[in-house]
């Protein structure tokens, strides 16, 4: 017979275990979990809103029952086998079917796999019970056990490392402590006589990428004798097929493909997704995989004109500069979260332009339709390892055989996925360990993992052993990197930054070093660096109580919904150093936040491209913020918040990222008359301009550098020249332009620089302004202007702005926002979704007051016509409508 599916997803109920009388309540589905089972039937206030966080701490620490009857299916018999399978419970369940133990199960992250034919019942339906045991309490006993180990922990409470459940559960600098329970992933029956157990491949591509060749094998359970394996093309046509014999149960064949069609990054070529099939002959059973041909690999070589080593992604011998974010889970019930969810929050990734996602250690091995959708999008992904910012107790022999059940069984889930090109064991434990004054008696000298067991630090065993011996058992083409940072074993932690990747936290945290020194805190790959910000006043609005009497930028619930220790300190110091603020109303203290995370985030991603000078020099090769999502409505790092509301940075990011950019920098001289004074100096301010290309061919031209100098204040034009003429661009690297001397008042000029083509069409634009902007006389009434124009605003100014963000109603999705405008151009903002009509766009610049504008935009109605328009700005507030407060 077939194999046939039988899913358990209906009919559940739930109950408190301490409860005496144990009143059922019913579940709408399975997968969930105690949170949303417990709202759903109004038995605790939403944790998302106020503070009700503090008052549902108690369901952590309770145990819960969820139950269900099911009838057995009509294929079961003597001639079959019933298996049940659970493919991920939360966390320490005791599973029992019709009174007899069948299941203890203690990692979030494993799936388990039960024979239940001899269990079933025959003449009445079959009762299926779980006890999910309160994982903070089983995790303080076992801490409690092991009194002299050393339980560090950054985040959340210690006894955490215990445990293998999503780490973030316990609360984090940016997400509430949550301890979720149930049966999180899909519970279903399979009944069979035979089944494909496994079908997975490996790949090879040649450095000529003009063929490739694909390994298959399927293991089998039950008797088979034969397989067909099928291979389709990314057109749906199938161009091969392979019949072969199964022995010992396992099936193997090879094809090999003439002219395949690889896989890359997007912006860089197309993601073409083969198929593979397999089917057991007679029909008994079918699986079948996708998969992109590609060759991947993590080059680390020495550099020409710099000490260490490079550290970059080459996909099919393109070197990548792999821009992009760090992931967490998208929310704290993760049950919320549907593949549309997911394909949001990816598809507006890729819409900035990012190429990279890194999941984080702290969360979870994300579902199966987050990876198809990177696979699908042309996401790279660096996948970390299920450990973060902790001193984990690899000691324990049980703790090592569960990490190795979880990593082996996750390797070899994810390992068909094209996207995944590196796996990284852990988040910031090397880095905690290092911090340490004795380093938990880490010796880089010492080879022995056995003898790893015996220090302090004994997760290290875990890092160098388990998880690297399960990558290349399971999934051997995939890089494995220690953690995440990682340097060499002589220095671990990321902290050498010449070498491996670098946390680079020395803005924010650590020496809190302005964020105009990215540049002198590069690192070979930074794979995270931040800034905090506030999200959207709705996003505010939505967990603040209706009366409005905490809608300020202080109140007590809008600072329990930022969980990072001194954010605020920390967010009004990066203010004052940068920016004239106000923080009432809140929108202009939202918007003052959002603009220095803009400035910080950009200037990052701009400063580090500026490190990619081609072979040899690639001296930055990737940058991934932290972070691109919430897990919950807060203020944190994210650049778009809980409810996929861009932040400005997201913009100012994805400007960053265009294939062709232009940067500069603004930098102070000081030129002494000799060698002994200190009173003679003189100081000079020039501007560094550079280039940079994505592209992979070099880019002919001829080219032409302009720059024009406003005054800040007047929008005076000071002058127009011609820098650079007739000159190409080499490709994917970026090229220093000119250096040239900025006036004595460099404070009231402002420098937008473009780049033109043979034909004076714009290919580049960057507007050079003088830093810190808290020194600079903006006007605050520069004259905004802005047109409807099929679909999209069109902005101009008559004196320079800064950080133009328009809004209009709720669900508008802008293509651009927060710009910057000097006299004598228009720029256009695109809106893909919303119904723009004239009078609905609102606006906030730097320097434009407390309260905003709205802008009364004309609407052209021909190519020739839409300067004729009627422009119009009034100030909002003064008759109490569109944008007032």
């Amino acid at each position: 017979m077939s194999k046939t599916t039988t899913p358990l997803s209906k009919n559940w109920s739930f109950a408190r275990a301490s409860d005496k009388d144990q009143t059922f309540r019913p579940i709408a589905s399975v997968p969930t979990e105690i949170f949303l089972d417990l709202l759903a039937n109004k038995l605790i206030d939403d944790p998302f809103q106020k503070k009700n966080e503090v008052s549902v701490q108690w369901v952590g620490e309770e145990n819960w029952i969820y139950r269900v009857s099911f009838p057995t299916p009509p294929d079961a018999g003597i001639q079959t086998k019933t298996d049940i399978v659970f493919e991920g419970l939360d966390t320490y369940a005791t599973v029992t079917l019709n009174g007899f133990e069948i299941l203890s199960a203690e990692n979030m992250f494993t799936p388990y796999r039960v024979d239940i034919t001899h269990i079933l019942r025959e003449d009445k339906d079959n009762e299926l019970s779980i006890v999910f045991e309160s994982a903070f309490l089983r995790g303080k006993k076992v801490q409690e056990q092991w009194p002299d180990f050393y339980w560090g922990s950054w985040n959340g409470d210690a006894s955490r490392m215990a445990v293998r459940k999503a780490q973030y559960h316990y609360g984090w600098d940016w997400g509430p402590m949550l301890m979720t329970c149930g049966p999180w992933r899909p519970v279903y029956l399979e009944t069979f006589t035979s089944r494909i157990d496994e079908l997975y491949f490996t790949t090879h591509v040649p450095v000529s990428l003009k063929t490739a060749t694909i390994y298959a094998t399927a293991e089998v359970v039950g008797p088979a004798y034969a397989l067909v394996f099928t291979l389709t093309a990314p057109d749906g046509k199938k161009i091969m097929t392979a019949k072969t014999s199964v022995s010992d149960g396992k099936a193997m064949a090879e094809f090999k493909v003439d002219g395949p069609d690889l896989w890359y990054p997007h912006g860089y070529g197309a993601q073409p997704l083969y198929k593979l099939s397999a089917a057991l002959e007679g029909g008994f059973d079918e699986a079948s995989k996708t998969l992109g041909l590609r060759r991947a690999f993590v080059r680390q070589k020495p550099l020409t004109d710099a000490e260490g080593l490079s550290f970059y992604f080459d996909i099919n011998n393109v070197p990548i500069w792999a821009a992009g974010s760090n992931w967490i889970p998208a929310d704290s019930f993760l049950n919320r979260l549907d593949e549309a969810k997911y394909r949001k929050w990816l598809q507006l990734a890729k819409d900035g332009r990012q190429v990279m996602i890194r999941v984080w250690g702290g969360g979870i091995y994300e579902q199966d339709c987050f990876y198809d959708i990177c696979d699908e999008l042309g996401l790279l992904v660096w996948q970390d390892f299920t450990f973060g910012c902790g001193n984990y107790p690899a000691m324990i022999p049980e703790f090592r055989k569960s990490v190795m059940t979880e990593a082996i069984a996750n390797v070899k889930r994810l390992r068909h996925h094209p996207s995944i090109v590196i796996y990284a064991g852990n988040n910031e434990d090397y880095s905690l360990m290092w911090s340490i004054e004795d380093k938990l008696g880490y010796d880089p000298k010492d080879k022995d993992p056995e003898s790893w067991l015996k220090t302090q630090f004994p997760a290290r065993y875990i890092y160098e052993k388990i998880l690297p011996e399960a990558v290349a058992a399971h999934s051997p083409g995939t890089f494995y990197h220690p953690g995440c940072p990682y340097g060499n074993l002589e220095r671990p932690d990321g902290g050498a930054m010449t070498v491996g990747d670098t946390h680079q936290w020395n803005v924010w945290h650590g020496t809190q070093e302005p964020y105009q020194s990215w540049d002198n805190l590069a690192g070979r790959f930074v794979s995270e660096f931040g800034m905090e910000a506030y999200p959207s006043l709705a996003t505010i609005d939505s967990f603040l109580s209706s009366d409005g009497s905490e809608r300020t930028a202080f109140s007590p619930t809008v600072e329990f919904h930022n969980k990072a220790v001194g954010a605020c300190r920390r967010i009004a110091c990066y203010l004052s150093e940068n920016i004239i603020y106000d923080h009432h109303p809140l929108e202009a203290y939202i918007y003052s936040t959002q603009l220095m995370q803009a400035e910080a985030l950009s200037t990052a991603y701009r400063l580090w491209r500026r490190n990619w000078k081609g072979p040899g020099s690639e001296l930055t090769s990737g940058a991934l913020v932290w972070q691109l999502n919430d897990c919950w409505p807060a203020t944190s790092w994210s650049i778009v918040d809980y409810y996929l509301r861009p932040k400005t940075s997201y913009f100012a990011i994805k400007r960053e990222l265009a294939q062709i950019t232009l940067g500069s920098k603004r930098c102070e001289v000081k030129t002494p008359k000799d060698k002994y004074t200190n009173a003679y100096v003189e100081i000079t301010h020039r501007l560094e301009i550079w280039v940079s290309s994505f592209l992979l061919e070099e880019q002919k031209g001829p080219y032409k550098l302009v720059a024009k100098s406003f005054h800040v204040t007047t929008g005076k034009l000071l002058s127009s020249e011609t820098l650079l003429n007739d000159f190409s661009l080499p490709p994917n690297r970026s090229t220093e332009l000119a250096d040239i001397l900025l006036p004595t008042a460099h404070l009231e000029v402002v420098v937008a620089l473009y780049l033109l083509d043979s034909f004076g069409r714009h290919v580049a634009r960057h507007i050079s302004w003088p830093d810190p902007l808290k020194w600079v006389k903006v006007s605050s009434d520069p004259g905004v202007s802005a047109l409807l124009w099929r679909g999209k605003v069109r902005v101009r100014a008559d004196q320079p702005v800064k950080g133009l963000v328009v809004s209009g109603e709720e669900g508008w999705k802008w293509r651009d926002n927060g710009v910057d405008l000097v006299p004598g151009e228009i720029v256009e903002v695109g809106v893909e979704t919303g119904d723009m009509k004239g009078g609905n766009v609102k606006a906030r610049y730097y320097g434009g007051g407390r309260r905003g504008w709205g802008l009364v935009c004309g609407r052209g109605r021909g190519k020739a016509c839409w300067w004729s328009v009627n422009w119009g700005l009034r100030r909002v507030g003064d008759r109490g409508d569109g944008f007032n407060e």
